[in-house]
């Protein structure tokens, strides 16, 4: 399928690309999207479940028997990248780290930039990546490297032939994914493809720009990604980009389509850096209507709002030694505003499956920006309470109900992952279980003691 056979099929044609212009007041389109937010996440979020509840011999539960039932974790993805893991300051600003990203989050970003993840030819840091999946597993929190192909920079090692280092490239892809497989089975495989041959990458990474220049972007993308699959062909394979403009799908998302029309990609990345300035709830929203066009789940990959003053330039004041872009009051009640509405906002669309945050500290902290979710002494910021809040509070389920006859108990709650609880006999017997929309009409779970 070509590009203009893609565009005609989706629905996308030119005129379609630019994104939806609202005729009201940007006030009264915010009230507009934020008036009919819980109607979407009752609907999208939520579902009805009935249970079959039977004993540790497999004979249902008695009629009338008071059950509970406590969500464990959400099925939609909170995240942030986990880059600091053991690697704070001190060791109480690690256990802290770890602890409250574990009170908080069910998702993890892993670091696989491959000029930092393979300093020297054929020494891969496998044992750091090993060293967080393990914490991961242990904490019930999956795993999304982060990223396959990227030439931001490159390797000091790589061959200073365009041919060479290519094959390199892709050879790396499939070690990857197929090393951490069952351990890492969600990638960004291609991240800014759109700005590969944009100034720094021609200074910091020439031999993959020039490779990729000569290729051409739409071969680039398409064999990183049927690389990535042939590796681990269950792997969950993101494309990832700050563009979120038209340009943007015609340069790289319809490059990824097969001639059967299927896209090689599972999910689209949207990246939300607003060191700059909050997006807005327009803005926010209509990204999210453009991009579920294209028919396949959207992940937020990285997204900031800081807690200090704002603005992109402040960037290029850290090589000043007596510059502090410091978190403050203001700014912390500013972006626990921003991180409420904006996550309300995308956890009510039915095409959102994750949210991922960058970084969950201030402490070294991306751009060297106030971007935690965390001060750099590890306490939580207001951001942090309100995701709390939302989280494992509004968005958490926990009830009781009466079993009916056959053992059957029914209600409704967030999709995810449950535990059940009857005193029975003296007793206290649990079991677990999750659903979703796929779930079965009645699903069965054994309690034990």
């Amino acid at each position: 399928m070509n590009r203009r056979d893609f565009f005609k099929a989706t629905g996308l044609g030119a005129a379609s690309l630019a994104l939806p212009t609202s005729l009201l007041a940007v006030e009264e389109q915010r009230d507009r999207i934020l008036s009919q937010v819980d109607t979407r996440i009752e609907k999208y979020r939520k579902g009805d479940v009935t249970l079959r509840l039977v004993g540790p011999v497999g004979k249902p539960l008695k009629t009338g028997l008071t059950v509970r039932f406590e969500q464990r974790r959400h099925k939609f993805l909170f995240g942030c990248n986990i880059f600091k893991l053991g690697r704070c300051r001190t060791r109480d600003d690690n256990a802290a780290y770890e602890k409250q990203f574990a009170a908080l989050l069910n998702y993890a970003t892993l670091p696989f930039y491959w000029w930092n993840y393979e300093r020297r030819r054929g020494r891969p840091d496998d044992a750091r990546t090993e060293e967080i999946v393990r914490w991961c597993k242990a904490h019930n929190v999956t795993t999304k490297g982060h990223p396959l192909a990227w030439n931001r920079r490159q390797p000091s090692w790589l061959p200073d032939e365009p041919d060479t280092a290519m094959r390199l490239q892709f050879k790396r892809v499939e070690r990857c994914v197929r090393r951490f497989k069952n351990d890492i089975d969600i990638w960004d495989v291609v991240n800014e493809a759109t700005q590969y041959d944009r100034d720094g990458t021609k200074k910091d990474a020439p031999v993959l720009t020039e490779a990729i220049g000569r290729m051409g972007v739409g071969a680039y993308v398409r064999e990183a990604f049927e690389t990535a699959r042939k590796a681990n062909t269950k792997a969950t394979l993101v494309i990832n980009d700050y563009r979120t403009d038209p340009p943007y799908a015609e340069k790289v998302i319809s490059e990824l389509v097969e001639e059967n029309g299927q896209p090689l990609y599972d999910v689209i990345g949207i990246q939300s850096h607003m060191h700059g300035g909050y997006w807005g709830a327009q803005k926010a929203w209509e990204v999210c209507e453009y991009f579920a066009r294209f028919g396949k789940p959207l992940h937020f990959t990285e997204t900031t709002l800081v807690s200090g003053v704002q603005g992109w330039e402040l960037r290029k004041k850290r090589k000043d030694p007596n510059f502090v872009w410091a978190t403050t009051p203001e700014g912390e009640k500013r972006q626990a505003e921003q991180v409420a509405e904006f996550y309300t906002i995308l956890f009510s669309h039915p095409a959102v499956e994750a949210i991922t945050w960058w970084d969950f500290s201030d402490q070294q902290a991306w751009q060297g920006a106030p971007a935690g979710l965390v001060r750099a002494d590890m306490t939580p910021k207001p951001a942090y309470d309100e995701l709390e809040r939302l989280i494992k509070g509004k968005w958490w389920t926990q009830t009781r109900t009466t079993v009916a006859d056959g053992g059957k108990a029914r209600f409704r709650g967030f999709f995810g992952q449950y535990e059940v609880a009857a005193r029975v006999g003296g007793r206290e017997l649990t079991g677990t279980f999750r659903f979703d929309k796929t779930a079965k009409e009645i699903i069965e779970v054994r309690l034990k003691t």
